[in-house]
């Protein structure tokens, strides 16, 4: 399985859009982080430059086939060891290659998805805010598998175009901390992914 997600084309469209980086000036951590919300949660322990607990609430009710896959990935322990391997400052942070991004960064980490079927589209009009979860993809709308991203700052071009999985509701201050790079010279990695009510 060879995919580019938004790693890719639409993420480099997005910057041309955006200005380059120009999106990093406008949103910082002073931003809120969102209202937690009945879950389930995706509870991830980060480590290497960052380190603590990120503490996603998915979103069944926007993207319920999309949440049933993280779920049962995260459940099974497919995303434990998982690496963030692309990190764009002012952007997004990228991670959940279970295929390829297990251990460390390699020529492959980014492309790979895991042995579950691709899912269709779940767009919706929850916005891409700091702190929002979403899907990342190849240029099929309906290609989505394993791989997902938190956005650093508000990234409207993404509207409509990915599925929104979920908000960030504690941890933001990790997210910020993780290692930036195309990939990162030494990646930051999902130590242990769990759901929790």
């Amino acid at each position: 399985m060879s995919k580019t997600f938004i790693a890719g084309g639409l993420a480099a469209l997005g910057l041309a859009v955006l200005g380059g980086y120009a999106l990093s000036q406008s949103a910082g951590p002073a931003l809120a982080q969102s209202v937690d919300g009945p879950g389930p949660h995706l509870v991830i322990a980060v480590d290497g430059a960052a380190k603590g607990n990120v503490v996603i609430d998915l979103l069944p009710d926007v993207a319920p086939k999309h949440v049933a896959q993280i779920t049962a990935l995260a459940a099974e322990g497919a995303y434990d060891d998982v690496v963030f391997h692309r990190v764009i400052d002012g952007f997004m942070a990228q991670t959940g290659d279970v295929q390829f991004g297990k251990g460390g960064v390699t020529s492959q980490s980014g492309m790979g998805g895991s042995a579950m079927a691709d899912i269709p589209a779940e767009f919706s009009d929850v916005p891409f805010e700091r702190g929002v979860v979403g899907m990342a993809r190849s240029q099929d709308p309906d290609s989505a598998n394993s791989q997902f991203f938190i956005m650093f700052a508000p990234g409207e071009f993404l509207n409509g175009q990915y599925t929104v999985v979920g908000r960030v509701v504690e941890g933001m201050d990790v997210v910020d901390a993780i290692t930036r790079g195309e990939p990162p010279s030494v990646a930051d990695r999902m130590v242990k992914v769990t759901v929790a009510p």
